[in-house]
């Protein structure tokens, strides 16, 4: 596994893996309606609302901005979803990694990382 990017921990559980899909657009999310379930979303806006309508059946979110008090931070543990803010990634263009699968990895404090799995 290749430790690809880490930021902020916004939630409890120790790990998650999934299919990572980056999120640009609303009609991103709309096709995802019938196919959410296991996938991990990452976005560019930490307030965020498009996620809503999916929210339920993803494994865990990703934000390469904001913190532990971000609108997608907070309503993430409401759904007792892994998610990881302010990310930094060891990779320049985020589409690379789309489909690809994923490891969010908490460290029991503050820190999130994220791991290729390949």
């Amino acid at each position: 596994m290749e430790k690809i990017g880490e930021g902020f921990s916004c939630s409890s559980k120790t790990e998650v893996s999934g299919e990572l899909v980056y999120i640009k657009t609303i009609e991103d999310v709309v096709n995802l309606f019938d196919s959410a379930a296991g996938k991990i979303c990452i976005v560019d806006d930490a307030g965020i609302t498009t996620l809503s309508p999916i929210l339920s059946e993803l494994v865990g979110t990703i934000c390469t901005t904001g913190g532990p008090g971000s609108h997608l931070a907070i309503v993430s543990r409401e759904f007792g979803i892994p998610c990881i803010m302010a990310i930094k990634l060891n990779r320049k263009n985020i589409s690379s990694l789309n489909g690809k699968r994923v490891l969010l990895k908490h460290n029991g404090e503050n820190k999130g990382f994220i791991y290729l799995i390949e």
